[in-house]
């Protein structure tokens, strides 16, 4: 079965999805959706639409993320873009099993509608729904550890011990990168900002992916920037999708400082390196030492030219314990709930964990 499961790591982001046994996922899109509609019978009621993937370029305003924040906000959404993958990978007309990957953030009645779907609509024949988390704990071969989760909406840090997560110890940071976009919109755009505008949109994806980067000291850095004369740095400079050029300020090619000092962005703490040491002081004083010598950074905010490097300078700075801090960052940290999901597919360990849907039959009629 493993050979040909497919894995769904669904994010508020992008949805990463493929078989089983892979060094990454097949397939990498965002978590949107857009509604049209119908030419037979135009209007704006349910009945009178349809739902297509991502952003349709003759109606921007209409399309809209089916997870924000890690909240499954629309389950039509969700069901489209879950069957958009089975169709990719049916074989001989037959839909595969699924691991779904879930958030800690998850209300009990989702598990029942996730069921709900992937049974009766999409008629898989097992399903495994997989903690995030703890597929990036598996990913990065390692039982013990603090996992750090950085993504599109939200940032997340966990204590597990032998693969269990530490009670009482997890912590979840409503900042991540979509606060770092809506920051360069509005920095890069002012006044004329538009969410649902794509050429806007695509400026701030350029400038994120090429531009920005984690400082190791935010005011030299800062100082660094500002005495440089402007235009003899071809760094600074870009060219936006229309063919004009624009100079980056300093404080926009450090953005990603977010994360390590919310407060200049008026952003909510505690910061990254603070929210792992609360997080490990939580735990057992005896447990402090193996957890910080194994932190796992992973999520794509992680990807930042720099991130790393200052994670760990912060962390040995909080001296959390006696012991040295040992950041652990894996080349496809971004794929890394996928990439544990894909593990556990294979471990029979979890056969038990598994659910078929003559299981999820008996169970409804109980």
């Amino acid at each position: 079965m493993a050979a040909r499961t497919v894995i769904i790591d669904h994010g508020s982001g992008f949805l990463k999805a493929g078989t089983a046994g892979w060094n990454e996922p097949q397939m990498v899109f965002p978590n949107i959706v857009n509604y049209l509609p119908c030419k037979e019978n135009p209007g704006p009621s349910y009945a009178r639409r349809r739902v297509s993937l991502g952003i349709d370029i003759c109606h921007p305003d209409t399309f809209s993320y089916p997870i924000e924040r890690g909240r499954i906000l629309n389950w039509e959404g969700v069901q489209y873009l879950w069957s958009f993958v089975l169709e990719n990978h049916k074989r001989e007309h037959e839909v595969p099993p699924v691991i779904i990957t879930e958030t800690p953030l998850r209300e009990p009645a989702d598990r029942k509608k996730m069921l709900e779907i992937l049974f009766e609509l999409l008629h898989v024949p097992s399903v495994l729904l997989a903690d995030q988390l703890q597929m990036s704990l598996y990913a990065s071969g390692l039982l013990t550890g603090v996992v750090v989760d950085s993504g599109y909406g939200l940032t997340r840090v966990q204590p597990f011990h032998q693969g269990r997560p530490l009670p009482a110890s997890g912590k979840t940071l409503e900042f991540a990168g979509q606060d770092l976009s809506s920051y360069l919109l509005k920095s890069l755009f002012k006044e004329d900002c538009d969410r649902r505008s794509l050429f806007q949109l695509e400026t701030v994806a350029i400038t994120q992916m090429n531009k920005c980067y984690v400082p190791q000291n935010l005011g030299e850095a800062l100082d660094f920037r500002e005495r440089q004369k402007s235009g003899l740095d071809e760094s600074n400079t870009y060219q936006l999708p229309d063919g004009s050029r624009v100079e980056l300020t300093p404080m926009q090619r450090v953005a990603p400082e977010m994360f390590f000092s919310p407060q200049v962005f008026e952003q909510p703490g505690p910061s990254i390196p603070r929210a792992i040491v609360e997080s490990v002081e939580s735990c057992e004083t005896s447990l402090r030492p193996l957890l910080v010598s194994h932190v796992m950074a992973c999520g794509g905010n992680t990807l930042y030219p720099g991130f790393t490097k200052r994670l760990f300078r912060e962390l040995m700075g909080d001296r959390v314990s006696s012991t040295k801090a040992t950041v652990w960052a894996g080349s496809n940290r971004n794929f890394s709930v996928w990439l544990g999901a894909s593990v556990v597919a294979h471990l029979s360990t979890y056969q038990s964990e598994w659910m078929s849907r003559e299981e999820y039959g008996e169970h409804r009629r109980m």
